[in-house]
This record gives structure tokens, sequence and C-alpha cells, in this order.
């Protein structure tokens, strides 16, 4: 999938630096957006203490169903443990190649177009990508443990629900499930569904998480979706059966093998090492183990006797964790990983399935909460005038006046200040994790409404510019239209300049191409800019060679690009006053020579040099150099 691979290596220095201060900067953000919250907290409840009937009201609240604190607190741990892993310093380069693109080589092909689509939108701006989802899993993981119930507990549900269905699609292929080899035990069917099935109980009103019905509910699903897990473990012609086959090690030995070779502590190696031979040995038996277990646990759960149930739950936490070590290796030791994968997130509905069967007794009639009052408090009724008091109604009352809205009304300043004041700690803090995932989506958003790759691609690739101020060598020779063309004459205007061999068919094309999109990138711009290439081979130095390289690279129809050539006489004071080198290569007539680009402003004296090597050529690599180009010309004219 070369859409995802950049040509950086997960640890290059400028990337990982530039990755590690985003983070710092926004996470002073969002340690500023807690701390300005609970000042204000803090602040508006000592002028204005709470109402009696609003501690009366939180004195009545009926408590979190356990089944539902469960899902709750275990996936907010789980959220927050993600966007820990999600921080590790080679993420922003090495998660499209590493992680995403691994996980779907086994897919169909429709499935890895999808998921290259997505590793190439990430490696256009890998900075952005990879702190957004930091920070909105931490986000999404604070908030679902802070906000306990209510309109922002629902809120922080959707969220996780939008986000998982986004991993689960784009970083799990789907979970592997159109993949040959789909088995429970190797993670199908993807953590982040695991996620979302959560997340989509926690939208359930409180009163189906007190009869019971929605314990059965969460059970019988597990327990179809094991039973089924079991039958595709047993399908022969899968390799589940065989340790070895033909010498070569069988599904789950392969499997366990690569986990055992992965970087983690020494003793876990070892363990998981063991049960590589093991399988490789015993293989039948090890598979005949989970297909009875897997079986055994998915009927009892369909059942869902509670007594029975609680017998398979031990089961399967005990053989769930074993397969967590022994075959998951974890989840995410070694590599790049980014979850626990899929054990721990199904121990824990299976729990929540468990507990959600006992019904839970209805709320005390002892203490009757005050009836909900408007965040505005209307002027109190005043007491009845006597009927010798009362003055004639007039006879054609005038009509009221148009009352605003029950939002409007909640949004006024003195209203926000009253619903600030009653509300609990936790509560508004959990405003402040709806401020942290935001943190992490608006930027991304915003960096992928540009077309653009990031500039930092180029620089990790080619280091920064070396400024300059000199006056740049002047030089005449001839375009690709036959026309004489002089540096002077270009004056008023930046150009860009580099030097192509029109028989190049590595570098020189895909600098071609980088100048092309710079032109694009300009915009209005364009007119203001000259991109200009200066012919790097004496052998081909006919305007011939240079047309034939602008239609194939795609350059003839733009107005502002000029290919100058000239004499070997002509050219190479150019190429010496430039400091460009150049080289015959043995195999043919195209050169090697050092690729740099020269920004110069309008007034004629040069700005900038650019290291112009242009890596992989992949396409965000490309839109990176052209994005440096862009900037470097609007910054000449900037300064002119």
């Amino acid at each position: 999938m070369p859409g995802m691979n950049s040509g950086l290596d997960v640890d290059d220095p400028t990337v990982v630096s530039a990755f590690k201060l985003a983070l710092l900067h926004q996470g002073i953000a969002a340690v500023l957006l807690f701390a300005l919250l609970a000042l204000a907290w803090v602040a508006v409840r000592e002028f204005r203490p709470r109402s009696a009937s609003t501690g009366q009201r939180a004195q009545a609240a009926r408590p979190e169903a356990p089944a539902r604190q469960v899902l709750r607190i275990g996936f907010g741990l789980l959220w927050i443990l993600d966007g820990i892993l999600q921080a590790q310093p080679g993420m922003a380069v090495g998660l499209p190649s590493q992680v995403i693109e691994p996980t779907a080589q086994s897919s169909p092909t429709w499935v890895q177009h999808l998921i290259n689509w997505a590793g190439t939108t990430w490696s256009y701006h890998p900075i952005q990508a990879a702190a957004a989802a930091v920070w909105i899993q931490l986000g999404i993981g604070v908030w679902l443990l802070l906000a306990k119930k209510g309109r922002l507990s629902q809120l922080a549900a959707l969220a996780a629900v939008g986000w998982g269905l986004v991993v689960w699609v784009f970083g799990e292929s789907f979970g592997g499930i159109f993949a040959p080899g789909l088995s429970w035990l190797t993670g199908a069917p993807g953590a982040a569904l695991c996620y979302c099935a959560a997340a989509a109980l926690l939208l359930l009103p409180d009163r189906h998480w007190r009869t019971g019905q929605t314990g059965r509910l969460i059970l019988g699903c597990l327990g179809g979706f094991l039973v089924a897990m079991a039958v595709l473990q047993a399908w022969p012609g899968r390799g589940f059966w065989q340790g070895s086959l033909h010498g070569q090690p069988g599904t789950l030995t392969a499997m366990v093998q690569s986990m055992s070779a992965l970087s983690q502590p020494s003793g876990l190696a070892d363990v998981v090492s063991w049960f590589a031979s093991v399988v490789r040995a015993h293989g039948f038996a090890v598979n005949l183990i989970a297909v009875v277990a897997l079986a055994g646990i998915g009927l009892v759960f369909l059942t869902g006797r509670p007594k029975l149930a609680r017998i398979a739950l031990i089961v399967l936490a005990v053989f769930g964790l074993a397969d967590w070590v022994l075959v998951q290796d974890l989840g995410f030791l070694g590599g790049l990983g980014t979850d626990p994968n899929s054990m721990i997130p199904m121990l824990l509905l299976a729990t929540a399935g468990y507990l959600a069967l006992t019904p839970q007794p209805a709320a005390g009639a002892a203490v009757v909460p005050a009836p909900a009052q408007p965040l505005l408090a209307e002027p109190a009724d005043q007491p009845a005038p006597s009927a010798a008091a009362v003055a004639p109604a007039p006879a054609a009352p005038a009509p009221a006046a148009p009352q605003p809205g029950p939002w409007r009304r909640r949004l006024r300043p003195a209203n926000l200040i009253v619903t600030l004041a009653s509300a609990p700690l936790a509560t508004v803090m959990s405003v402040g994790a709806v401020g942290v995932v935001l943190l992490g989506a608006v930027p991304m958003a915003a960096a992928q409404a540009s077309a653009a790759a990031a500039p930092i691609l180029a620089q990790a690739l080619d280091g920064s510019s070396a400024p300059l101020n000199a006056p740049a060598p002047g030089f005449t020779l001839t375009d690709q239209a036959g026309k004489r063309v002089s540096l002077a004459s270009l004056r008023g205007k930046a150009v860009l300049l580099t030097f192509l061999d029109p028989v190049c068919v590595t570098d020189c094309p895909l600098i071609a191409q980088e100048f092309r999109e710079a032109g694009l990138l300009l915009g209005g711009q364009r007119s203001r800019v000259e991109l200009v290439a200066v012919n790097l081979n004496p052998l081909y130095s006919q305007v011939s060679y240079l047309q034939a390289f602008d239609n194939q690279e795609g350059l003839a129809g733009i107005p502002n690009w000029r290919y100058l050539t000239g004499s070997p006489a002509q050219l190479q004071p150019v190429w010496k006053n430039y400091g460009i080198a150049s080289e015959t290569l043995p195999a043919g007539a195209m050169l090697g020579h050092s690729d740099a680009a020269f920004v110069i402003g309008p007034d004629g004296r040069m700005l900038e040099e650019l290291d112009f090597t242009p890596g992989p050529g992949s396409a965000a690599t490309v839109s990176s150099f052209a994005t440096e180009l862009a900037n470097a010309a609007d910054q000449a004219l900037g300064q002119s």
C-alpha cells in the first residue's frame, strides 16, 4: 500500500520532536481548560450557594445500576489507556505503515483500498492526526468516567460510538471479519467493536438496567457470537487443527510465534515461546479445548440463567485471560500497539451482562424530589389583593410579549451561573473533557480540509532550508518555447528555481511534480511567481527534449512554468554559480546530480536554498515538498 509509506523512519527526530511539541502545547491547553472550569465553579459556588431544592433532588437521585457502572468505568479506563498508547513517539509516522497496513494485508482488495485511503490521509498530516487520536481518546475516557448519568453521559457514549466505529473500520480493518483467518482467539471481531457495543448500551435509559432484560440481551448476543466463533474454530481446512502443516507452522502456531518475536519482557517472551511449541506439537488438543470452551460458554449464556451464567463467566475469565497472555500477548506489547486487543473489552461486556441479569429494587418513595424549576426563576407569586382593591380591568388587555424558548433562557448569563453553581464538580469537569475531545478533533478537521500535505515530511527528509541573502547569479537561456529568458527579466516576481535532467527517470520527474503542485497551491498568487528549471544534461540540451519532458509530466499547459536550456558553454556557468554538482552515470545518458531548489525574491536576491531530494515519491511527500515551496514563495512575496 504505497500511500501509507512516507519513507521516514518511525523514530525520525524531526517528526518525533514536532509530535511531542504538539502534545505539550495541547496538553497545556487542556490543563488550563480544566483549571479555569474548576476556578469558575468554586467562585460561583462561593458567591451563589446551591439552593435547598437542588440539594434535595441530588439526594433523591437513584444510584447508577452496577452493570452500567462497570461498562462506563471499565471502558472509560480503556479509552484512557488507548490514548496513552497513541502518544508513543513513533505513532505519527508508524501508525499507517506498521499498524494499519499489516492489519489489512489479508483482507479483500476493496478493504485494502479503503484502508489505504485512510492511511494516505493520515500521512498527509501525521502530527495533527496522531495528536488528535491521543486527545480524542483521552477526552472520551475522562468524559465517561466523570459523566455518570444524564445528557452528558449519553453524549459521551455517542462520542465513543462514533470514534469507535472510525477506529474499527480504518484502524482495525473491520476487526478482520473479512479476512480468511478470522478467530476469536486472535481478536475477532476487533476491540473497537466491543467499545462501540458498550457505548451503545450506555445510551439505554436507566429503566432498562433495572428489569434483567438487558442482561439477557447482552449475554444472549455474546452467547450466539461465541457459538459462531466455536463453529469457525472447528471448521475443517482453516488450519486451526494442525500445529504444523507440511513442515510449516499452522494458523494458530504462526500467530503465537509472531507474538513471541515482538520486543517485550524476557519472561513473557519465554512463556509465549513455550506455548508456541505446545501448539505446534499438540495443535489438535489445543484447538479442541478452544472449541469446547467457546461452545460451552456460548450455550450457557444463551440460557440466561444467573447461576449457570456465573459459572460460565468465571470460565470465560480464566480462558480469556489465558488467551490474552499466551495468544494475544497482552495486545499492546511490541511494535506500536494501540489497545489491549479484544479480550478485556469482551470480559467487561460479559460481566455487565451478568450483573444486569439481577433486577434492581424500585426507588424508595421516602424522598419526593422537588419539581424541576426553570433555570431562570420567575418572580414569586404575590398574595391576591382584596376585591375592593381590584381596579376595573382594561377593556382591551395589551398582548403579551413573546417569551424566549427554553434553550435561549438556559443560555442567559444568569441562568448559566445558576446551573454552574448547582452542578457537581464531576459534571463541570466532564464539560472540560468535551473540550479535550474538541482539542484533538478541531485541528485534525482543519488540517484534513487542506488538500496539501504538511511541510513536516519535506523537512524531515531533507532538513530545514538554509537562509540566504545575496544577489542571485544572473543568466540568460532559452525556454521550452524557444524564447530567450533572463533572470533579470523576471524581476518583480518571486522565482522558484531548480535544476532538472530531461531524460532522468528517478528524482527529476518527482521534483517537477512538486513544482507543478506548488503552482496550484499558490492560487491567486500564481501570477506573481515564476517556476523555473534549468537543464542539467549537456548531452540533451535541445529544446525538443524539454518539450518531451513537459508533456510527459503534465507541465506544458502551466503558464508560469519555464524550463530553460542552452549550449553546454552557457549552462556550465549557471551550474557552477548555483553549486549544482553532476556526474554521468555508467548505465546511460541520465546524470547523477544534487537536488536543490532556490527561492529568489522579487528584488533578485536569493533568500533560501532547499535541499530537494524527494525521498520515496509518495503522494504525501510530493505534496509536502510542494507545500514547502508554496510557503517559501508566499514569504518571498511578503518580504518584497
